[in-house]
């Protein structure tokens, strides 16, 4: 069991070349800042994301729910709750 409610980063987010904060909830789930902002819905965030990525030279997409970077987050702190073999106290 955690021993918080909500733990969050701020990371470069080279997929919309922005900084976002990513958030894990107590019951795993995670929330990109960036998603609101430049999901595809947003017709501004798209022509935002265009105008980007012609000066970049390359596609910018936000993932959204899917994206790796919120998951990798989200299972490197579930690695960190998790105990790990090592440290169990061992069964007499």
């Amino acid at each position: 069991m955690v021993n918080w409610q909500v733990t969050a980063t701020t990371i470069y987010c080279d997929a919309v070349d922005d900084e976002v904060t990513l958030m894990v909830n107590k019951d795993w789930s995670v929330k990109c800042t960036g998603y609101p902002r430049y999901n595809q819905t947003n017709k501004d965030a798209r022509n935002l994301l265009k105008k980007k990525g012609r000066l970049l030279g390359r596609v910018l997409e936000c993932e959204g729910p899917e994206c790796q970077r919120a998951i990798q987050y989200r299972d490197k702190l579930k690695a960190e709750e998790t105990p790990t073999a090592a440290s169990k106290p061992a069964d007499k």
